[in-house]
């Protein structure tokens, strides 16, 4: 299944994403080890905390980095939001937000 093909965000939310994840860095890298548990507990430990955040994918080929991000985002729960390059911007939206750490909240936030 294509990365595209998961997603069940409107393109409209999706572009809000985008534009709150810009300037985000990396919080993790899968590199040649994959996804290990280490790997896998580290991202869902981010999701939860930060609900929207970037991963870095340093392994093979095109192929090889959309089933690591398919696998990823099948053992997490979380969905692709935007691939470019080596960089996936993922989203997990929780049931209880924590203001202080969710890029959600913190990067909607209307200026005053």
């Amino acid at each position: 299944m294509a990365i595209s093909e998961q997603s069940k965000l409107t393109n409209e939310r999706k572009k809000e994403l985008r534009a709150m994840g810009h300037h985000l860095k990396p919080v993790v890298t899968v590199a040649g080890a994959g996804l290990s548990d280490a790997v896998l507990a580290e991202i869902s430990r981010a999701l939860d905390d930060h609900e929207l955040i970037k991963v870095k994918i340093v392994v093979g080929d095109r192929t090889l980095k959309q089933q690591t991000i398919a696998g990823l985002c099948e053992k997490t729960g979380a969905e692709v939001v935007q691939t470019i390059g080596h960089i996936a911007l993922l989203l997990k939206e929780a049931k209880k937000s924590k203001p202080q750490l969710s890029n959600l909240k913190r990067l909607s936030r209307k200026p005053r």
